[in-house]
């Protein structure tokens, strides 16, 4: 596989705390990978590392085929959750100055920096002072300094955080507008819902150890328990209820016996839901019959449960 990058068993320890411990990882090229726990499961450690802020007292990265040296950092945009603009200066004085840092001309800032103001609609911040913008206004603004130098991998660090419902989207879609445009991306958050949406790969990673990763339709496949929420329109729901939990795991049941309408959850033998299929039909209509896919929180929950770690 092509990655942008990898992990070979990296530790990293602070005193007698192992804050991370062997953590291998491959993030291909061009993907947006989730890299998730709770907090204080070391993936801010991690991200520091791959940021060169600090160095893992064991293990290998590397970036693009490469060792991982000082002169990748030009080809990384970090947003960190905790942000780091000043307040006193103005907006435009400071992403002006931010982007130079990042190796931009002026000339090439300045034009760069107006794409982005006029398509995010903030074109009179400019010389706003960052104290008098609300938390999300300044999110929107770390977050064109993050993008600005058009670098090759972009690390972000619960992106949403401080946004209405309405900005989360704007910058949800500007996430996947770069990932179209060839950017690969780690997104690093304890938000499982935002996983759902974004992220193709994940690793698992809870007190300092990577507990499972993969492609996330893959992961789900392995994780399904043949658990199905069915819906029937039958004069017979009780009947049917019954002949169902002499041979199955029934639960979530409901009979409205006006309507006709007959709901419940059945866990099934693997392989078996065809035959079952092929029974209701033939003793009701069949409104719905569908597999329910476990979520990434809920494959959380179960990976660390089967491996008796607790909180």
């Amino acid at each position: 596989m092509n990655n942008i990058l990898v992990t070979k068993e990296v530790t990293k320890r602070y005193g007698g705390h192992t804050a991370l411990d062997k953590v291998s990882l491959e993030i291909p090229k061009n993907s947006i990978y989730g890299l998730l726990g709770p907090n204080g499961a070391g993936k801010t450690t991690l991200i520091r590392i791959i940021n060169q802020i600090t160095f893992p007292d064991q293990g290998e990265v590397y970036f693009d085929g490469e060792l991982l040296k000082p002169q990748h950092i030009a080809m990384i945009g970090y947003l960190p959750e905790e942000r780091g603009l000043y307040k006193s200066m103005k907006v435009g004085e400071q992403v002006l100055y931010l982007a130079q840092l990042k190796g931009l001309s002026k000339s090439e800032a300045q034009k760069r920096l107006k794409f982005w103001f006029e398509r995010l609609e903030i074109g009179d911040w400019w010389n706003k002072k960052i104290q008098e913008l609300s938390k999300g206004m300044a999110q929107k603004i770390q977050f064109i300094v993050t993008v600005l130098h058009e670098p090759k991998l972009l690390i972000f660090d619960e992106p949403f955080s401080g946004f209405d419902p309405i900005n989360a989207n704007i910058i949800k879609d500007e996430i996947l507008r770069l990932k179209e445009n060839g950017t690969s991306i780690i997104f690093s958050t304890h938000r499982m819902e935002s996983v759902e949406e974004l992220c193709e790969y994940i690793a698992l990673i809870h007190r300092s150890e990577k507990i499972l990763d993969g492609k996330l339709s893959d992961i789900k496949r392995a994780y399904k328990n043949n658990i199905y929420q069915v819906g029937l329109e039958t004069d017979n729901g009780d009947m049917i209820l019954k002949e169902l939990a002499d041979k199955f795991d029934i639960s979530s049941s409901k009979y409205n016996i006006g309507e006709k309408q007959l709901d419940f959850t059945v866990q099934l033998p693997d392989s078996n839901s065809g035959s079952v299929l092929n029974y209701l039909s033939t003793k009701a209509n069949i409104n719905h019959f569908v597999e329910t896919i476990p979520s990434a929180s809920e494959i959380f929950i179960q990976t660390v449960q089967s491996k008796g770690i607790h909180e």
